[in-house]
């Protein structure tokens, strides 16, 4: 099977013109249930909660919320705001929000909900586009085949469809180029445990689950040709932003020789973002730390500290796949050549 011809059998979000239906990801894998969405106000609700997660699927759930406002007469204006403060790391919520904006300000009272419905449809479309073409790309630079580890989940749960580093996945393991993932269950929601291995598993794609803290030990037996992640922003500099855990993945990685991927649509790239050092980090609840699956695990007294994200310094990342090219050891310069340059998407390769 050629990477190209590489499907995945799951979607996050389903559009009907006049409600959007999530996939309830605080439920899997043991329970499929999708809830049915008519307005602004649920769409914002379900990115806060985690009903829906990873940072190109917000955007896209937010466009969609958008659609629904105008759709219902509601102003879009103050949709837009309460969408915005769902959660505040994610650049693609705040991306696709400006991109909705621009056309809402184009458009007549008469046309504005059919072409704010028509433009979401268009960042979902491009986005699994974007997905395929990352895929391709990044199952490119992997060499000799080999297992990879991945953290949280990057599918087509977290995406448009087909996803960011799991499409690469996909993609590699399609081509011959992977011959085994290893998950990190990553604590606190478990998203490689709960969604990641389920995914996999979905495609018969073979998978084991470890837990966060062993990734050490098996990148030390040399078991892992890869890491390979995705991103919830990457600022100009190419500093990169996800899933707590990561910063210590790309710094094993330097440790024992293992490349280090990070998988990201352009849309998730933050020019106006100077370093990493600028970009929020969302904190959530400590009881999400202290219990586990509803279930308190520390004492009463205990505290915790839940940050979502951590950021990687981009000296500790060897590649960035993007839709519009591979940047090598990115930089400021190398990123700014990837995000301006125009043609076709084989032109826009960044060398070493």
């Amino acid at each position: 099977m050629a990477a190209t011809d590489t499907v995945d059998t799951v979607r996050a979000l389903v559009w009907h013109g006049d409600a959007l239906e999530l996939l309830d990801q605080r439920l899997l894998p043991g329970t499929h249930e999708w809830l049915c969405l008519t307005d602004a106000e649920t769409v914002a609700a379900a990115i806060r909660d985690m009903v829906v997660r990873g940072a190109p699927a917000i955007g896209i759930a937010a466009a969609y919320g958008l659609a629904l406002a105008a759709r219902a007469g509601d102003s879009v204006a103050v949709a837009a705001k309460r969408l915005a403060a769902a959660r505040p790391t994610a650049i693609n919520l705040h991306w696709a929000l400006a991109r909705m904006g621009a056309v809402a300000d184009s458009a007549t009272a008469g046309e504005l909900a059919a072409r704010l419905a028509h433009e979401a449809e268009v960042i979902h479309a491009e986005d699994v586009a974007a997905n395929r073409r990352m895929g391709e790309l990044g199952a490119a630079e992997l060499g000799v085949p080999g297992a990879v580890l991945t953290h949280c989940n990057t599918g087509a749960l977290a995406t448009g469809g087909f996803g960011t580093a799991l499409g690469v996945i996909r993609a590699g393991w399609a081509a011959g180029r992977i011959t085994e993932v290893f998950a990190d269950e990553t604590r606190p929601w478990l998203q490689g445990s709960r969604l990641t291995a389920w995914e996999l598993a979905r495609e018969a794609i073979p998978a084991r689950v470890l837990c966060d803290g062993a990734a050490a030990a098996l990148l030390a037996r040399g078991a892992v040709r890869w890491v390979i992640t995705g991103a919830d922003r990457v600022a100009a500099n190419g500093d990169v932003a996800n899933k707590i855990g990561t910063y210590g993945l790309a710094v094993l990685t330097r440790h024992h020789g293992v490349g280090f991927m990070v998988v990201a649509p352009s849309s998730t790239v933050d020019p106006a973002m100077e370093s990493g050092a600028g970009i929020p980090i969302e904190e959530r609840p400590e009881e999400e730390v202290l219990a586990c699956g509803g279930r308190r695990i520390a004492p009463g007294e205990a505290r915790a500290w839940n940050p979502v994200f951590d950021v990687t310094p981009a000296a500790l990342v060897d590649v960035l796949v993007t839709e519009r090219g591979v940047v090598h050891r990115p930089d400021r310069q190398r990123m700014r050549a990837m995000m301006t340059r125009t043609g076709p998407v084989d032109t826009l390769r960044t060398a070493p």
